[in-house]
C-alpha cells in the first residue's frame, strides 16, 4: 500500500493510489485530492519561477464535469506575472478533456504584525477532541484513510471537525504544507450535511479559498455551516484552521438532487 495520493508518470502527468477514491463513486476522484495536487503542482512551479517569494493568498477551483479515476495531467501557466502580485492558472486535464481550472493570487508578504486581528474563535486543539469515524458517514478510499476529530459538536448543517492524513500528495516529492493542507479542504461539503448523501446528492461545482495567512502544521480545521436554499442550490461556508489558530475561509457552491 502506498502512502501517497498520486504516483508521477511522466512530468506532468499523475497516476492516482486508492487513496485518491471519491465518496460519490468509486470511479470517480474525490476533488479535494486533485486540488491538493493542483497546488502540489503550482506552487512547484511558483519556487522554479521565482524562488516562492510570493505567498498564496487565494485559489479558487472550477470543476467542469465528472473526474474520472485515470490519469491527470496538470499544465500551469502565470497569466499576470508581477514582483508583488501575480496571478496563475492551472489546467487539469484528464484523457482529452480539461475537468478543473484553477487560478491561483499571490501576493508580497510584508511585516504587519503590529495591526494584525482575526475576527474569527480559534477551535480547541485536535488532541483535545474526540476522534470521529468519518468512514461510517461515506465510502471511498479517500474518506477511509482521512483522521478525524470532532472539534464542535455536529448537528445538521453546523459543526467543526478537524482532519489529518497519514499520506502525502506525490510519491517521491518532498511535501508542500499548503498543498497538504488544501487536500483536506473539500471534505467540509459532507462533514455536517444537512441531510443523508443516501437520500440526497449536495456535490460542490467549485472550492474558492482565502487566506490571510500561511497554514502550518499537519491538521485542517473545519468550522462548516451548511445551507440550502429554496431551488436546489447550497453553499458550503468554512472557517479555516490550523493549530494555531484560524488561517482563511473556503466556500464551496453546491447544486441539490433528490436521489
Amino acid at each position: 500500500m502506498t502512502n501517497s495520493f498520486f504516483t508521477r508518470i511522466s512530468g506532468d502527468t499523475y497516476a492516482p493510489t486508492i487513496h485518491a477514491e471519491g465518496a460519490w463513486s468509486t470511479e470517480d476522484y474525490h476533488f479535494a485530492s486533485l486540488a491538493g495536487l493542483m497546488t502540489h503542482v503550482i506552487e512547484q512551479h511558483r519556487v522554479q519561477h521565482d524562488g516562492g517569494k510570493l505567498e498564496l493568498s487565494r485559489i479558487s477551483f472550477d470543476i467542469l464535469g465528472r473526474l474520472p479515476f485515470q490519469e491527470v495531467s496538470i499544465e500551469v501557466e502565470v497569466k499576470r506575472p508581477g514582483r508583488t502580485i501575480e496571478l496563475v492558472e492551472a489546467v487539469a486535464t484528464i484523457g482529452d478533456r480539461p475537468v478543473i481550472i484553477a487560478r491561483a493570487w499571490y501576493l508580497m508578504p510584508s511585516d504587519t504584525a503590529d495591526v494584525a486581528g482575526v475576527e474569527y474563535e480559534a477551535l480547541p486543539a485536535p488532541e483535545e477532541c474526540p476522534e470521529r469515524p468519518f468512514s461510517q458517514d461515506w465510502g471511498g478510499g479517500y474518506i477511509a484513510q482521512v483522521v478525524a476529530r470532532q472539534a464542535v459538536e455536529k448537528r445538521a448543517g453546523r459543526g467543526a471537525t478537524w482532519l489529518t492524513s497519514p499520506n502525502t500528495l506525490v510519491d517521491g516529492d518532498t511535501p508542500i504544507a499548503i498543498a497538504e493542507f488544501i487536500n483536506r479542504v473539500d471534505p467540509a461539503n459532507g462533514i455536517n450535511p444537512r441531510q443523508s448523501p443516501k437520500e440526497w446528492a449536495f456535490p460542490n461545482v467549485d472550492l474558492t479559498i482565502h487566506l490571510f495567512r500561511q497554514p502550518a502544521g499537519e491538521w485542517t480545521g473545519l468550522d462548516t455551516a451548511v445551507s440550502w436554499g429554496a431551488h436546489g442550490i447550497g453553499l458550503t461556508a468554512s472557517t479555516l484552521h490550523d493549530i494555531h489558530g484560524p488561517v482563511g475561509r473556503a466556500e464551496q457552491s453546491l447544486t441539490l438532487r433528490k436521489m
